[in-house]
Order: C-alpha cells, then sequence, then structure tokens
C-alpha cells in the first residue's frame, strides 16, 4: 500500500460513520495531510449540512498549513450550488495545492466538472486512488446514479432444511431462526438503509417492529406492499415514527411486473438504497426481476422439515461469516 492508498482507506473508513444519515447525498469520508501527518478529517453530514471536504477544512487547527497540504476524499468534490455551496470553492478559497480522489462523481451536475475546476485552479489532481474500494463504499449512490434505482439488498434467514418459516405459527410469541447476535446486525443493517421493504402477509402474520431498536440508528422508511390500504393500524409497525409507504393498486398495477413499479417509484422519492425483508414472495419478485445487488442470508442449524420455502439463488456466495452457530452468506448480483 503506497502513501496516497493509506490516506484514502482511511477516507474510506471516515465516509462509513456517515452511512445511513447522509441519503440522498454519498457518504464521503475525507482527510488532510500536512507533513505526512493528518491535520483534519471530515465526513459527510445530514443533508443540508456540510460536506466531507468542508468539515476536513473546518476541523483543521493552524489554517496556514492548508496551503502545504494534500487533501483526500473518496469522491470527486461538487462543483455545484446544491443545499449547499460547492466543496471546490472552499478547496480553492484556502490554496489546497493537491487533491486526491478515489473515483468520479457521475452525476451530471459534478461528473469532471468539480476536477476540471481544481485544475483550472492551479490544483494538482489525482484521480483513482482504490478506485474499486471507493465504488464499493459508494455502491448505493452509483448504483442510484446509473440505474436510476436504489441499491436493494435482499435478506432473510433460513433452517439448515431450507425453510424461513414453519408450517404452523406460534400465536403467542415469533419463532427465531437466527440467533439474538444476528439479529442485532440486521438492526444495524437497518440504520444503513434509506427504507425497508416487507409484503402485507409478514405485517399481519409476523407483525414485526421493523426498527433499530438494537441498534444507535434511525429507523428506516418502511414500504408495505398490499394491494389495498386497509391494513391493521394497531400492527407493531405503526408504532413507530418512522414514514410509512403503502404499495397498494392505487399506486401500481399488480398485473404487471412490480419490483420494477417499485423501483421507480423509490427513484423518484429520492431513495437510494433498500433492505428487502420478506416475506418470500416478495423476496422471489425481486430475484424474479433481477432488481436486487446483494443478498445476505443467515442460515441456522435448525430443521423445520417442512413449512414456507427460501428463496433459491445460484450464486456462490462471496464472502462467509460464523456468527456464534449461524452461517452469514453474501451473495453479490454480477449483472
Amino acid at each position: 500500500m503506497n502513501i496516497h492508498e493509506k490516506y484514502i482507506s482511511r477516507c474510506i473508513e471516515l465516509g462509513k460513520l456517515g452511512i445511513g444519515n447522509t441519503c440522498p447525498n454519498p457518504a464521503v469520508g475525507s482527510c488532510i495531510v500536512y507533513n505526512n501527518k493528518i491535520i483534519g478529517e471530515g465526513y459527510t453530514s445530514r443533508p443540508g449540512k456540510n460536506h466531507a471536504e468542508i468539515n476536513a477544512i473546518n476541523s483543521v487547527k493552524i489554517k496556514s498549513q492548508l496551503k502545504e497540504s494534500t487533501l483526500y476524499v473518496t469522491l470527486e468534490p461538487c462543483s455545484h450550488h446544491g443545499k449547499t455551496p460547492p466543496c471546490t470553492n472552499e478547496i480553492i478559497k484556502n490554496k489546497i495545492p493537491r487533491v486526491i480522489i478515489g473515483t468520479l462523481d457521475p452525476h451530471t451536475k459534478v461528473s469532471r466538472k468539480g476536477i476540471k475546476q481544481l485544475e483550472e485552479a492551479g490544483i494538482e489532481v489525482v484521480l483513482g486512488v482504490l478506485e474499486n474500494e471507493c465504488k464499493n463504499h459508494h455502491k448505493r449512490f452509483l448504483t442510484f446514479i446509473n440505474k436510476k434505482r436504489p441499491y436493494i439488498i435482499l435478506k432473510w434467514a433460513e433452517t439448515n432444511d431450507g425453510f424461513i418459516a414453519p408450517k404452523t405459527k406460534n400465536e403467542i410469541k415469533p419463532i427465531w431462526i437466527s440467533n439474538r447476535h444476528s439479529r442485532q446486525l440486521v438492526h444495524k443493517w437497518r440504520s444503513e438503509e434509506q427504507c425497508l421493504i416487507v409484503g402485507r402477509k409478514t405485517i399481519s402474520e409476523d407483525n414485526p417492529k421493523l426498527t433499530t431498536r438494537d441498534w444507535d440508528g434511525r429507523d428506516p422508511i418502511v414500504v408495505i406492499i398490499s394491494k389495498d390500504t386497509n391494513l391493521n393500524k394497531n400492527s407493531n409497525v405503526f408504532n413507530s415514527k418512522a414514514e410509512k409507504i403503502i404499495i397498494s393498486n392505487e399506486i401500481i398495477d399488480f398485473k404487471k411486473p412490480i419490483g420494477n413499479q417499485i423501483t421507480k417509484l423509490l427513484y423518484n422519492r429520492n431513495i437510494i438504497s433498500a433492505i428487502v425483508e420478506g416475506g418470500a414472495k416478495t423476496l422471489q419478485t425481486f430475484i424474479n426481476e433481477n432488481l436486487w445487488d446483494e443478498i445476505r442470508k443467515f442460515k441456522s442449524p435448525l430443521n423445520f422439515k417442512n413449512g414456507t420455502k427460501a428463496p433459491i439463488v445460484n450464486i456462490k456466495p462471496r464472502n462467509k461469516t460464523l456468527i456464534i452457530q449461524d452461517k452469514l452468506l453474501v451473495i453479490y448480483n454480477n449483472n
């Protein structure tokens, strides 16, 4: 790892601190280096607040050092007026002589315009340091811009014999397939995505809360797929403060592929990521329409012998993690 990669790697770590709080903006990370020492760090704030580069600049105590420093950032600095002024203006104003960028911002308002503005001001720009790692970090934002839809994560827990629910439900309490550590991880994931998608059957049969109660983070927007809007408002999901979006036959045509219609609707609402948590029919819908980017599947040592079959995807997992006795398998869609 060379010196530029070292500091861009640090920027990625900083950017992770903003995931889930910056939407629809990307969770950018930035650091400023003077004499081989980091003198400033920052990551993107909530919408309408400072971007990563500005937070990094503001954190520098001795501003005169900026004239001899290098600014590192995971994504090309913006050069247009949005809810905040252009980051390029502040970089130029502080006479930072060198900017190292992980990857381009494909947004039409930014793409290469930020780099051009910096270079025209006499600033040296280096592009493409740890580019693949930065693209992976910004996968939500890049999918939203390039594919005109949210980044879609499918998540479920299944038994060792391939079921996601038993044949007979327990009316007193839910039957958990995954362990409590796995469930806490799911709450962390919810805090990182802008919305959560479930079908009506999941709400009526499982009565989930769909919150981040076991993790310090905001509850995602809850999207419920239901042909009619006659849902039980006493269900647990309606007790949270999170926004609810009901996808009914007043909004989409259930006779046509619904996954495509839902992703278009979410795109138009500026929602850049979604985690689909069930049930089986909803998950299979996104699989059948090839509208998914990532699958996170917990494999439990339990056996149900019968019940609701888990979705099947014939792609080998790229990552495998053991969480006590649960196996977490992560599958990526290469299409």
